[in-house]
């Protein structure tokens, strides 16, 4: 809903990729459980997808990836909305080269986290894409907002993957005193009505990561996939410890990878240099979640858990009408 907001022409061209979805919400870019068949299933299922572009464990594999992706979200003669997430912390090296690929592809969403957007604004720019910036604090939503992003997404706590400390309520309430343009929630967004509650704070969509882990397009193993289906919101660890970012981890994976009590409670420097994807790095056998794990009760397709989510929602509006109707009867008649 773009109302009388005083938007930029690629933050109207945004909402309006939103307007034209299914719902209102992107499926989040998860380290090594999204790819392009998850990005091009939700695609087909009326949403936007993304991966990040870490995933691959090459350039060569993410051109391929690329292809493939572009190739699969075609719908007639039009291309659907996905998008690309791309980490642009200084210690990561393969940016410049992920960079190149973003130029020649030209996916009409590219997503930043871990470091500042401005490395990718004027060459998304440049070909008429959308930059997106996840963040977890209003200083660094200041930041992105003056750097030039379309859109942000508030990473609040809860998350999954790299987790926010912040409470959403609060967060979006104090964001929205200085950034009038697309806002994106994102933790904890497990059902239709999780959806519609974020929009009710100030939010015009959502990410959702954690409620696709257990789809059958994604590539996460099939013990994570039922780990993440068994699994409660006490079931989760957050610590640096893994990775060097703050994150949801599932605890019995922790375990397994042998961390102390010490070790969580260290902090520890993030490093994204080398092979992220097949080096043998703590991550890659710790697997991660967020705090809406305790509503996923089933291993299901992405198309069944989009038609999930948009019946949850429109039950909510429908809801949402009956209690409007009713309390404004209320307040009449007093």
């Amino acid at each position: 809903m773009t109302l009388d907001r005083n938007l930029t022409p690629s933050q109207r061209d945004f909402l309006s990729l939103m307007d034209r979805s299914t719902l209102p919400m992107m499926a989040a870019p998860m380290f090594l459980v999204s790819g392009p068949e998850l990005v091009i299933a939700c695609a087909k299922a009326g949403i936007i997808g993304s991966y990040p572009a870490a995933n691959a464990r090459n350039i060569e594999v993410l051109d391929d990836w690329m292809a493939r992706t572009r190739d699969g979200v075609q719908q007639g003669d039009a291309e659907a909305p996905w998008a690309l997430n791309m980490i642009v912390h200084s210690s990561y090296d393969r940016f410049d080269r992920e960079l190149e690929l973003v130029l020649r592809y030209r996916p009409k969403i590219v997503s930043t986290a871990l470091g500042s957007p401005r490395r990718v604004l004027d060459a998304v720019h440049g070909y008429g894409g959308i930059v997106i910036a996840d963040v977890v604090t209003p200083s660094m939503a200041r930041k992105a907002a003056d750097a030039g992003v379309d859109a942000l997404v508030l990473v609040t706590n809860g998350a999954g993957g790299h987790t926010g400390h912040f409470n959403p309520f609060a967060f979006v309430s104090e964001v929205r005193e200085f950034w009038q343009g697309p806002l994106g929630l994102a933790g904890a967004i497990t059902s239709g009505r999780d959806i519609r509650a974020a929009q009710l704070l100030g939010a015009d969509f959502v990410l959702a990561g954690t409620r696709f882990i257990a789809t059958r397009e994604s590539q996460a193993a099939d013990a994570y996939r039922e780990m993440v289906v068994a699994s409660r919101i006490e079931d989760l660890v957050q610590t640096r410890a893994v990775s060097g970012v703050l994150a949801n981890w599932l605890k019995p994976t922790v375990e397994a990878a042998g961390f102390s009590e010490a070790q969580l409670n260290e902090e520890k420097k993030i490093d994204f240099s080398g092979d992220i994807v097949d080096a043998p790095k703590a991550w890659k056998s710790v697997w991660s979640a967020g705090h809406g794990v305790g509503g996923i009760e089933r291993v299901a397709s992405t198309a069944d858990v989009v038609a999930e989510l948009h019946r949850g929602y429109v039950t909510a509006l429908q809801d949402e009408s009956v209690q409007l109707r009713a309390l404004a009867e209320r307040h009449l008649n007093q």
